[in-house]
C-alpha cells in the first residue's frame, strides 16, 4: 500500500446496494475483472451488514475489503457501532477514516478522527485518511489552510506509517458530477505532500488518492498527474463495468 509504483483504487459503496444479492453480484464481477491486474491494488468497502459475508466468501488476494467507518474501542456499551477488533477478526484489512460525510453529516471532529487513526494502527489496519474542503472554503481561498488543519490534527502524535494512505476529496465534487481539473487536483496533491513532509512523514512514498466524481471519462487525465496515486471512488464503484474501467486505466497509467 505504501508502494507508489502501484496505483490504488478503492470503491466506497456507501449505503448501496439495497440487497445482499446485488452486493454479492457486484463484488463477484469486480473480483473476476481484477484477476488480470498487475499494477493496481483494489479495495472494496461495502455496507457493514454485507462486509463479513463478502470477505469470507473470497479466497483470493487481488481484492481487499475495507470498512467505511468504525468506533475506536474494542468492546463496551456502544450501541450500533463496529469495533476494530471485530474488523480484524473478520479479516478486514482497510478502514476509511475522516470521510466528508462522517465529518459533515455525523459531526466527526479532527480529534475523533485522530483517535480512530491511532486505534486502527494499533490493530494493524490500513487507514484511508480522508481530507477535503467545501465549496465555500475553496471559493474563499482557504483550501490549503483547511487541508493543513485536517492533516496536522488528524495525524497529531502519530508516527509515520506505511499503513496510512491519504484521500483528498474536494467536498464540492462528491456526488455532484463536478470534478477538479487535473491541474487543480495535481496542485492540491502536491500541497498535501508538502504538508506531510513538514510533519515528518515520508511524503515521497505515501500514496495520495483523488476522490470526487471519478469516472472512466476523466480518470486518465487525473492519473497522469505525478502526485495522484489512485482514487477513492463512490458512484462509479457501484457499476462493475465502470469501476473496472477505472482499474484498467490505472493499470496502464
Amino acid at each position: 500500500m505504501s508502494n507508489r509504483a502501484n496505483k490504488l483504487l478503492i470503491g466506497n459503496w456507501k449505503l448501496n446496494p439495497t440487497t445482499f444479492k446485488e452486493a454479492k453480484n457486484l463484488s463477484q464481477k469486480v473480483i473476476k475483472g481484477a484477476a488480470t491486474l498487475r499494477n493496481v491494488e483494489v479495495v472494496i468497502c461495502p455496507p457493514t451488514l454485507y462486509l463479513q459475508s463478502l470477505r469470507s466468501s473470497y479466497r483470493g488476494r487481488k481484492v481487499s475489503f475495507g470498512a467505511q467507518s468504525f468506533y475506536p474501542q474494542s468492546v463496551g456499551a456502544h450501541t450500533g457501532e463496529l469495533s476494530p477488533t471485530q474488523l480484524v477478526d473478520s479479516k478486514i484489512s482497510h478502514v476509511i477514516i475522516g470521510h466528508s460525510e462522517r465529518r459533515h453529516l455525523y459531526g466527526e471532529t479532527d480529534g475523533q478522527i485522530n483517535a480512530k487513526i491511532k486505534t486502527a494502527l494499533t490493530k494493524n489496519l490500513r487507514v484511508i485518511f480522508c481530507i477535503g474542503e467545501q465549496l465555500e472554503e475553496r471559493e474563499a481561498g482557504n483550501t490549503e489552510s483547511v487541508l493543513k488543519t485536517q492533516i496536522t490534527n488528524g495525524l497529531k502524535d502519530i508516527k509515520p506509517s506505511t499503513h496510512i494512505v491519504i484521500a483528498y476529496e474536494p467536498v464540492w465534487a462528491i456526488g455532484t458530477g463536478k470534478t477538479a481539473t487535473p491541474e487543480m487536483a495535481q496542485e492540491t496533491h502536491a500541497y498535501v505532500r508538502s504538508v506531510l513532509k513538514e510533519i515528518g512523514f515520508d511524503a515521497d512514498s505515501t500514496s495520495i488518492l483523488y476522490g470526487g466524481s471519478v469516472k472512466p471519462d476523466n480518470v486518465e487525465g487525473l492519473l497522469k498527474c505525478k502526485d495522484i496515486d489512485g482514487g477513492l471512488v463512490g458512484g462509479a464503484s457501484l457499476k462493475a463495468k465502470d469501476f473496472l474501467a477505472l482499474c484498467y486505466a490505472a493499470n496502464n497509467a
